[in-house]
């Protein structure tokens, strides 16, 4: 009922930067908090950075002071700028989105994009 595609991924060497998009679309009311998440070969799946419908966010602090989470809610679509990249922030980055549906009722889904792979090399 609700996709997520996520565009923007690629390969940086170390210190350069990457704009993440992910956009919502299907049978959607609202979007309660949208969010980025990564995952490294070997490791669980973390939070990176999200956003509240009304503009508030939070941060990884292992990316505070260089990633910016933003979102414009007319287009349904969350961004992540990514900046003073480092091999550590090698992962697929997964959007997702908290959903009320357009079909009626209160509660709330997630969604997840497919992923986008950012590699940083040294």
């Amino acid at each position: 009922q609700v996709q997520l595609v996520e565009s923007g991924g690629g390969w940086v060497q170390a210190g350069g930067s990457l704009r993440l998009s992910c956009a919502a679309s299907g049978s959607i009311f609202k979007i309660n908090a949208m969010g980025w998440h990564r995952q490294a070969p070997g490791k669980q799946r973390e939070l990176v950075a999200a956003i509240t419908s009304g503009g508030s966010t939070n941060y990884a602090d292992s990316v505070k002071g260089r990633f910016t989470i933003s979102r414009d809610n007319a287009k349904n679509t969350v961004y992540l700028q990514m900046n003073s990249l480092n091999p550590e922030d090698t992962a697929v980055y997964y959007c997702n989105a908290d959903v009320i549906l357009g079909t009626g009722g209160l509660r709330v889904y997630r969604y997840w994009g497919q992923g986008t792979q950012v590699t940083v090399s040294s």
